[in-house]
């Protein structure tokens, strides 16, 4: 089975500059068309049979414009929306730590997550989605930077607590694959898509 992770486009928040967590900011004009870009990419590249995605607006977003696309069934999942920053969301990035300076014990905001709860959401996730996905061959995972990142880790299976970060630009896409040798990554973070000069061609890779 092979696994596209893919972060959703620019949204407001970026714009904005602040903690966006589970505050629901829509893409802007500019996230829509990397979008484009992106289903244009996912078309010509792969043939999907199956889509998740995070039910914050950024992401069902994308995941509902790569779904027109493709022509591809999307299912929504309350597990795969952002860290839960409680209080903090919606904050200026300078009024508030990021979560990795805090003791992974230590909720991010009030009413938020611990490190060790969103980790444990994200095998969760997961672990369900490679089990209604067993009769697909290629599937894709549309979600938030800080998801993917503890969806990678999961897939590899790290430790809770570790000093390792998969950064994803907006509309990067990670390849993993899983088969009868095991797990493996393909690539992480691939905005080729996003380069004005990129072809309408595309193959695997960078």
């Amino acid at each position: 089975m092979k696994i596209l992770l893919i972060r959703h486009g620019e949204s407001e928040a970026d714009l904005l500059k602040v903690h966006e967590g589970r505050a629901d900011y829509p893409l802007t004009a500019e996230g829509i068309e990397q979008v484009k870009k992106l289903a244009n990419r996912v078309c010509n590249e792969f043939a999907l049979e199956k889509i998740w995605a995070s039910t914050l607006q950024r992401a069902s977003k994308t995941a509902a414009m790569l779904s027109e696309v493709i022509e591809c069934k999307v299912e929504y999942l309350d597990e795969l929306r952002e860290h839960n920053n409680g209080d903090i969301a919606g904050k200026p990035l300078k009024e508030a730590d990021d979560p990795f300076l805090l003791p992974p014990h230590i909720k991010w905001g009030a009413y938020g997550e611990t490190r060790i709860e969103f980790r444990a959401r994200a095998e969760q996730a997961l672990s369900q989605i490679l089990e209604q996905s067993k009769c697909y061959d290629q599937i894709a995972i549309v979600s938030h930077g800080g998801m993917i990142s503890r969806l990678i880790e999961s897939f590899l299976q790290l430790p809770i607590i570790h000093n390792k970060y998969f950064h994803t630009g907006d509309t990067g896409i990670h390849l993993l694959e899983i088969n009868n040798l095991g797990y493996s990554i393909h690539y992480t973070n691939c905005t080729r898509h996003l380069r004005e000069d990129a072809s309408s061609k595309f193959s695997n890779g960078w």
